[in-house]
């Protein structure tokens, strides 16, 4: 008996086409010189907002102490307002605790001069309760 003839696989007549051996990458993103131009652009848009806030800081800072400034006599005077009042206080004091000694006068100045010296915080409080001079002092300190 014949042995079957074998076909033989071939190439098809005018061969194979070209085997695609090189690497095609899609591009990714954008230029180099997009994103220089991008990263220019967010930097000048930073310094103009920023510059734009300090405006405004500036602006409110000025606001605020022009307020300070129109409120500092009406503060002034509730200090010496309180002040003189606590001076007349330890005088009405003085005069009560001293009244039996001979040759004394109330609210004599132990300063030798006319001017007016401001008192001393211990000047002020130095007839009334140690926790008055401390809050005073203090204030609230002792809540921080």
């Amino acid at each position: 008996m014949a042995a079957p003839k074998v076909k033989q696989d071939m190439a098809p007549p005018g061969g194979y086409g070209p085997i695609d051996y090189k690497r095609h990458l899609p591009r990714r993103g954008l230029s180099g010189y997009s994103l220089f131009a991008l990263g220019i652009g967010s930097l000048l848009l930073g310094y103009y907002t920023l510059i734009k806030w300090n405006r405004e800081r500036r602006r409110l800072l000025i606001e605020e102490l022009e307020a300070r400034i129109a409120l500092m006599p009406l503060l002034q005077a509730e200090s010496d307002r309180r002040t003189l009042r606590m001076l007349r206080e330890n005088l009405e004091e003085e005069a009560k605790i001293m009244r039996d000694v001979p040759g004394w006068k109330v609210g004599e100045s132990c300063f030798h001069t006319d001017r007016w010296v401001p008192p001393t915080q211990d000047e002020l409080y130095f007839l009334q309760a140690a926790t008055n001079l401390n809050r005073e002092r203090f204030g609230l300190q002792r809540y921080v």
